[in-house]
């Protein structure tokens, strides 16, 4: 037994990065970190301060999914609804957070594991990162969201590939398929992710929710739909000093610093 916590999280500046914390079982998920998971994930959304997450794994793995092995004590299992509900809960937050999210992935991601970096804005992997639908070999079917987001990525008749076989596929093809964002050497991982991420913390917090929202959103909506969101979503764009500052910025030649806040009191 350890008292370690199965979620660490690491802050520097505006970028928070959460990661799972049990490398003996390839940070397999619990109930506990799920838990652990979904409350980073909402504290993350509720501070203003938070510009950027990047979710991560210990010990060289990313995640081997839901840890599907027997408990120790005696207590009822719990009611497979309610344990889906749990996951459910958390990829949603995950999905609607305001603030970019970024997968750092080495080694294995399969399963909900696999999901889960798939729920994040951008991937970024080693070459020896491995990726599996692993759940047709478990005898159960896609969760996390999986089945909303293959097809989304890359296409039906791939996605149904992935599920049916549940095949392991290396880096590179999941590169070459768009599950991956950007492929980088294990010992230049750190300075990359690092770097992202505090790109992404530099830009506008609002614009960046807006068209976080937008994109995701537009998937499954008609032109006219999206140009009504568009225009929305501009005008709370309007309503902060981030716009002003970007167009005073390029005029003079130099950078803007985005604060996200109101111009309107």
């Amino acid at each position: 037994m350890t008292d370690e916590p199965v979620l660490l999280t690491d802050r520097v500046d505006g970028v928070l990065t959460l990661t799972l914390n049990r490398p003996r079982r390839k940070n397999a998920i619990t109930p506990e970190l799920w838990t652990a998971l979904g409350r980073a994930l909402a504290d993350a959304g509720d501070d203003p301060t938070v510009r950027a997450v990047v979710l991560t794994g210990a010990g060289g793995e990313f995640s081997a999914g839901a840890d599907l092995s027997p408990k120790d004590d005696d207590a009822p299992p719990p009611h497979p609804l309610g344990r889906m509900r749990k996951l459910n809960d958390v990829a949603l937050l995950l999905h609607e957070l305001p603030k970019p999210t970024v997968a750092k992935v080495d080694g294995v991601a399969v399963g909900a594991g696999w999901n889960l970096a798939l729920g994040c804005d951008l991937v970024v992997a080693t070459p020896r990162a491995r990726f599996s639908q692993i759940f047709a070999r478990r005898g159960l079917s896609l969760d996390f969201g999986g089945s909303w987001q293959l097809p989304r990525l890359v296409g039906l008749q791939q996605a149904k590939r992935l599920a049916l076989l549940a095949e392991m596929i290396d880096a590179a093809e999941a590169h070459r398929l768009g599950l991956v964002t950007w492929l980088v050497e294990p010992d230049g991982l750190d300075a990359f992710v690092t770097d992202l991420g505090n790109r992404l913390a530099a830009g506008p917090p609002v614009a960046q929710a807006q068209n976080k929202a937008l994109l995701n959103e537009g998937t499954d909506r008609t032109l006219r739909d999206a140009l009504a969101s568009e225009a929305r979503a501009q005008a709370v764009n309007f309503a902060t000093e981030d716009a002003p500052a970007a167009f005073a910025a390029f005029n003079a030649k130099r950078e803007p610093e985005f604060t996200g806040q109101w111009a309107v009191r």
